[in-house]
């Protein structure tokens, strides 16, 4: 996967949430303010201010005019993936991100996934269908590797003449999706980030591409398909997440008691949760910890971060007991991920064949499209 994306630079925490009514409100109190008042809510930096004129996101009709002059109507929010498993809302207009990598907006499609590595302590990378932000609150912001070079399928993010090579090496047909579920199932941690070995043998090709696509099925699904537990060992609520009493402040407390296998919130209650769900880690943290942790956060007063909702929302509620299925389902595949255990395809094979060197060209999103795109302040930008 030549191309990749630098990761993004808000420059501000605000323009996402855990909920889009956050987002709504957080924009209400932007446009409401006046003057020296509306730039001190912003957060200006050195890239950013509110006299900042920048052209909207690829693929975004958001308001061009300066934040200081006429806010315009509020972006609507937009789901995106900020950090391992923390699927969040966005206000995607580009004059509130700092670095907002429009060449990553402008290839996502309906087809998109994505490879994030995420370091030591869990998976050395995860998958996700949601356009990820490339930040990873768990440590160092890595690149973002898109499957696709844009928003077409047919122009894979690999090396050319990768796909004809291993076909006719293993006698199988190879599509695109086929090598990114075997990433997802063999890569390992290397010196220089993620190594993926590439197998001689075609039995040990299709149970990884097997093992892979499953395991998308959970982290990156196409369909909106939602993954559920056997009866029986479903997560429910078993007491309600409720808010923190009068004087306290949040992050909320989050525990797990193994006896019962109960994940406890506050001062509520979710059981069963099953040990590898609550012990799954990324990036050396425990996962359910810090997705709590993220949302309950308290802003400080005044500030538009400290503009959140009061009491712990229903479909957060959801949300959780979604993850905890999700990471529960994950732990049980991690003992069945089959290994490489037979000889490899070396760099010399690869060179013979003429897939390496990649030619600068792959290293490079695909063409953008000959449509027009609204530029700073209503003018018309053609790619």
């Amino acid at each position: 996967m030549p191309w990749s994306v630098a990761p993004w630079r808000p420059g501000r925490d605000w323009p996402l949430a855990a909920e889009p009514e956050t987002l709504r409100r957080r924009w209400r109190a932007l446009a409401e303010a006046e003057g020296e008042r509306r730039e001190e809510l912003f957060g200006p930096t050195r890239a950013r201010t509110t006299r900042s004129s920048v052209a909207p996101l690829p693929g975004r009709t958001t308001a061009t005019g300066r934040l200081a002059h006429d806010p315009g109507p509020c972006p609507e929010p937009a789901r995106v993936l900020d950090g391992p498993f923390d699927a969040r809302w966005l206000l995607p207009d580009h004059r509130l991100l700092d670095t907002a990598r429009p060449e990553l907006w402008r290839a996502h499609g309906p087809h998109s996934r994505y490879l994030l590595e995420t370091g030591p302590g869990g998976p050395p990378l995860l998958a996700t269908a949601l356009l990820p932000t490339g930040r990873n609150p768990y440590g160092r912001a890595r690149p973002v590797r898109p499957l696709h070079r844009g928003p077409d399928p047919a122009d894979p993010n690999l090396a050319p003449g990768l796909l004809p090579y291993l076909a006719k090496e293993w006698g199988l047909p190879v599509s695109a999706g086929d090598v990114f579920a075997w990433i997802v199932c063999a890569a390992v941690p290397g010196a220089g980030g993620c190594e993926v070995p590439l197998p001689r043998q075609a039995g040990e090709w299709q149970a990884g591409v097997a093992w892979g696509t499953a395991a998308l099925a959970l982290l990156a699904p196409l369909d909106g398909d939602r993954p559920r537990l056997p009866g029986g060992r479903r997560p429910y609520v078993r007491a309600p997440l409720v808010p923190l009493a009068a004087g306290e402040e949040g992050p909320y407390p989050v525990a797990y008691d193994a006896e019962s296998e109960s994940l406890l919130v506050g001062g509520g209650r979710i059981a069963p949760v099953p040990p590898g769900a609550w012990e799954f880690t990324c990036g050396g943290a425990r996962v359910l910890a810090e997705w709590v942790a993220r949302r309950t956060a308290v802003g400080a007063p005044g500030t538009l971060e400290g503009l959140a909702p009061g009491e712990w929302p229903q479909d957060r509620t959801r949300e959780l007991l979604e993850l905890i299925t999700v990471l529960a389902l994950l732990a049980e595949a991690e003992t069945s991920r089959p290994e490489v255990a037979g000889p490899v395809l070396g760099e010399a094979e690869l060179r013979a064949a003429g897939v390496l060197p990649v030619p600068a060209a792959a290293r490079r999103p695909g063409p953008a499209l000959a449509v027009r795109e609204e530029g700073p302040e209503g003018q018309s930008a053609l790619w």
